[in-house]
């Protein structure tokens, strides 16, 4: 008896010793975890920046006078430099109106987001004319709450040349809708799980299984949306007309620049079902083809709302590489893609007789 009470000790401070072991190796790989989550965002939280209601127009917004890694906010709730109010003579003032790869919190810093990149290319093009600019991108807008942005709290700052880039958020939402009504779809997120909220190691796991299965739930036919564009490219027309429409009230010169994702035609099976990660994430119901044919709808309507209502169209969507070295994932900007987009943006803006004549 006394000898096998000494044993069943010893097993019990193995089994202590290794339990201690493990848990001190979950501390360190969730400190690593946080450490690059902090060196990469200036957080160790799972999301890069701060929201808050804006009370004049219900909208959520950036938190205004933060800063959080390489975003810096100003004091009107935007990802760029405080504006000069009123705008001083002669100065020409861009507005960017988008989601989340208009604000790009994936890049470094908002010295290397495309709208901050547009702007410091036009200033240097005409070095007689002042420029300065408003990034009104906010992630999770789609085409109705930047018509809403515009109106409360763009137009006051006087922009005179107000660029849109809309595409993702809207075919979303239009899908989820289809999905919802043909019982597909509950319409609701999964939610992180009660571990993943206190750890970030654990978030990660999580969200990058949930990815995984996605893709594969996209690659079966069955529960998956049957979607034809022509069921939601008329309603996004109609949000996108409403927008530009306003816009062209407030500046003198609008742009509808045409949306870039990450997947592309002529990718081999693999590489696209994987470039697909984020908007299969957002919209689990599609399927890869479906994808593609819904933006490519949805830039059909981009150009064609440009030529009915005679403002400038930047396209060209396909000049930024479908690849690890641009695309963060699905639809979002590294540096190197935000580069590809404003070269893009400035050699059909530059060339538009709309902008020349403000310039001039």
């Amino acid at each position: 008896m006394p000898e096998q009470t000494e044993k069943r000790a010893g097993l019990g401070k193995k089994l202590g010793c290794m339990f201690g072991v493990f848990i001190v190796g979950l501390l360190l790989i969730e400190g690593a975890v946080r450490i690059r989550q902090y060196m990469k965002h200036g957080t160790t939280e799972t999301t890069v920046f701060s929201n808050t209601v804006d009370e004049a127009t219900g909208l959520m917004i950036p938190e205004p006078n933060s800063t959080t890694g390489g975003i810096r906010i100003s004091k009107r709730g935007f990802r760029n430099a405080d504006l000069d109010d009123p705008k001083p003579d002669g100065r020409v003032r861009l507005a960017f109106l988008g989601a989340s790869t208009t604000f790009c919190a994936e890049v470094s810093s908002n010295a290397t987001a495309w709208p901050h990149l547009v702007n410091d290319a036009l200033a240097k093009r005409f070095p007689d004319r002042s420029f300065d600019y408003c990034n009104a991108g906010v992630p999770g807008y789609t085409t109705e709450e930047s018509l809403t942005n515009l109106e409360g709290r763009v137009a006051p700052l006087k922009p005179d040349l107000i660029l849109i880039y809309h595409a993702t958020n809207d075919l979303s939402g239009d899908t989820n809708t289809l999905a919802q009504e043909g019982g597909i779809y509950t319409g609701k997120p999964e939610n992180p799980s009660w571990l993943a909220k206190i750890s970030l190691t654990w978030y990660l796991i999580e969200k990058n299984l949930q990815v995984a299965a996605r893709q594969r739930q996209s690659q079966k036919a069955s529960g998956q949306l049957k979607f034809d564009p022509s069921q939601t490219e008329d309603a996004f027309r109609k949000r996108l007309e409403t927008l530009v429409v306003a816009a062209k009230n407030h500046a003198s010169a609008v742009a509808l620049i045409t949306f870039s994702v990450k997947v592309r035609r002529e990718q081999d099976e693999k590489t696209r079902l994987d470039s697909c990660n984020t908007s299969l994430f957002y919209m689990p119901y599609m399927t890869v083809p479906g994808l593609l044919d819904g933006f490519e709808a949805y830039n059909r309507v981009i150009r064609e709302v440009a030529q009915a209502h005679g403002v400038i169209l930047i396209d060209g969507e396909h000049e930024i590489p479908g690849d690890d070295d641009h695309f963060n994932d699905s639809v979002h900007f590294k540096d190197l893609g935000c580069e590809k987009m404003a070269e893009r943006v400035i050699r059909r803006l530059v060339a538009a007789p709309a902008f020349q004549s403000l310039v001039q």
